[in-house]
Formats: structure tokens, sequence, C-alpha cells
């Protein structure tokens, strides 16, 4: 018992020997970035090695000039891409990830030379077992094939509101039964894990009841929220790498705070209620039901005090509020000084990633 407890203690001392504050938060990060290329003299490989970025999102679309790629043009291009940004990393231990569900929400398109038509979940459903086997084996070969490790997805939203445009407007569940969409589910990440690619349950507590979008602005689903949305992360809390936040606000779990920001849903319901304790994602964090009521300095010490481990800030929704990762590091650091961010929610955090990270080949 001693000689583990004494194993443990080692352990710890050599994660974080040599770590500073910075590199720490860095890790805690992930940022999207133009370019379809990552020289090492680029911005984003600068960050990368200086920040020690944990974890980066490419997107095809390109809301800057729709005439050019952002970050995805064709199969050979985001294979170079990918191996850039691993070279840009300490330890070739960098996440790179998309949002790859099938259906409306696939980066990987047809026109940049990939196959581009997996199924959305409500159609993948209704060809059996076998074929969603082979679907999502074909999806995860091809992840793989050009250096992407890590599917925002799969989506265990339930399918309880016919209003919902997010969710049952796009096919995006696998169902209204959370047992059934915890079957489905669990095909979708056992054929990732078998080609090494993680994977991120969303959107909890549960989108699949709500009416809005929190893409655009303030979802409150107080009164259409479920306590059944919770069942897919309670019976997948042991297999899901990680999980994803929405930012729907329920007064009922949080009278104050959407639940990426906050501790009562974050850390009380899905870490000690439901007993998940790998890294949690916040959705991406400039979404305007975060950025129009909240500051740069607010989101951040609320998500890290909330029990979020990655802060995903995509650079995506507007290009006038692109955000430097710069500054997310500086901004932290000076919260962390004033009290604001208690230093063990980074170390936790940072533990947290480090152990996922053992996972990726």
């Amino acid at each position: 018992m001693v000689k583990t407890v004494w194993l443990f203690m080692l352990g710890n001392m050599l994660l974080f020997a040599g770590v500073s504050l910075e590199q720490k938060i860095g890790q805690m990060l992930m940022v999207g970035f133009h370019g379809t290329s990552a020289k090492s003299g680029s911005r984003i490989c600068r960050d990368i090695h200086r920040y020690n970025i944990g974890a980066v999102i490419l997107f095809d679309y390109n809301p800057v000039d729709k005439s050019k790629p952002k970050n995805i043009a064709n199969k050979a291009q985001v294979a170079r891409l990918t191996t850039e940004l691993q070279a840009c990393s300490r330890n070739g231990k960098l996440l790179i990830a998309v949002d790859q569900e099938g259906g409306r929400v696939q980066r990987l398109k047809s026109r940049y030379g990939f196959y581009g038509k997996f199924p959305k979940a409500a159609d993948v459903v209704k060809s059996g077992t076998a074929t969603m086997k082979t679907t999502y084996e074909k999806m995860a070969k091809e992840l793989k094939s050009v250096g992407i490790n890590y599917d925002l997805a799969p989506v265990v939203d339930l399918d309880i509101n016919p209003k919902n445009h997010v969710i049952h407007g796009l096919g995006r569940s696998f169902g209204k039964d959370p047992k059934t969409v915890v079957k489905y589910a669990s095909i979708f990440i056992d054929a990732m894990h078998r080609h090494g690619v993680l994977t991120s349950l969303k959107h909890f507590p549960g989108h699949g009841s709500s009416v809005g979008d929190t893409h655009k602005g303030f979802v409150d689903v107080t009164h259409l929220w479920k306590p059944v949305e919770l069942e897919p992360y309670r019976l997948l809390n042991h297999k899901a790498d990680t999980v994803m936040v929405a930012h729907v606000f329920n007064r009922k779990l949080d009278a104050r705070y959407p639940a990426s920001l906050s501790q009562k849903t974050v850390d009380g319901i899905l870490r000690k209620k439901l007993g998940f304790d790998g890294v949690v994602i916040t959705d991406d964090l400039q979404m305007g039901a975060i950025s129009q009521k909240y500051s740069l300095a607010q989101t951040l010490a609320l998500a890290v005090n909330a029990g979020d481990d990655i802060l995903l800030f995509g650079n995506q929704l507007d290009p006038k509020k692109v955000v430097s990762t710069k500054k997310l590091v500086e901004t932290m650091v000076k919260l962390v000084h004033q009290g604001k961010i208690d230093q063990q929610r980074i170390d936790d955090s940072y533990e947290r990633i480090q152990k996922l990270k053992r996972e990726i080949d």
C-alpha cells in the first residue's frame, strides 16, 4: 500500500516537473486558426510550441474569405497539415479535432476528395447494426488516415422535441430512448477506438428538448428539459473519452449560469452524480449564448471553476471576434494570480488531459 502511494506521488511529480502555469493552461485550450498549412514559422505553430496548446479544431468553411478553405482543402493537404501541427507540439500528442457526425455535420466533404456521404444519425439507425458498424468503421479509418485523432461526436441528445431545429431538424439523434441511443453511440465509439480516434459525447446535459440555437444566443430549456436526458451520460460514463457541455440554461439545475459555466451542472451532476471522471470540453465559448452575456475573463473563470478541462475557442463564428492564444493564456494567468481561478483546478485539468493523451498512438 505504501509502495503504491509512493509510486503515485512520484508519477505526479514527474507529470508536473518543469511544466509552467502557462504551459498547463495551454493544454486546456482548443483553438481554431486560419491556414491550410502549419509551417514552423506560422502563427499557429509558434503558439502551439510557445504556449503548449493542447488541441486544435479544423474547419472547412472559411468565414473570412468564402472562396478559400479555412483548414481543409483536400486529403493530401489535410494529412500534411496534421503532420506539421504535430511537429509543432512538444511531444506529438496534440489533439486534432473535427466535427464529423454524418449528415449535415461532416467537415470532410466529397468535394475535398473525402467520402463525404456518411448518413445522419437518424438515417444510419434505419440501416441496421451491421451496416452501422461498417459505416462508422469507414468514418474512423478516414479520419485516422489524415491524422485527425479526435472526433467531436457522437451526439447522445435524445430526440424528444419535434420543434427542435438543431438536433431533431438535422436528424442528429439516434432516437428518443436512452438505451437505444447508448447502444448506437457505443458502436460509434468502438469504431473510433479501433482506429485510435478519441470521441466526445454531446451535448451535456441534453440539447434534444431545446427549441433555440446556442450558436445565436441565450437558450432556456427550464420548462422543456427532462431528467431522462442525463441517462446516456450515466450509462456511458466509463466508456466516454470526453463529454462536451452545452450552453443551455436550465433554472432547475442552476438558477444563475448556463451548463457550460455551471459548477452545479459540471462538477455537481456530471462528475459527482453521474460519476464521470474524464475530460470535460466546452462547446465553442464564442457562441452567442456565452459571448453576448459574459466578458472573456468572466467566461474563462466560470468555465474553469465549473470543472471544464478543455476550453474551445473555434475562431469560426465571427471574423471580428478572433481571440489569440496569447490573450487567452495571459488572461487565465492573471485570473489565477488574482485568486479568481484556483490553481488546483488547472492542475486537475492538466492531469486529466495528460491521461487522455496516453490513449493517442
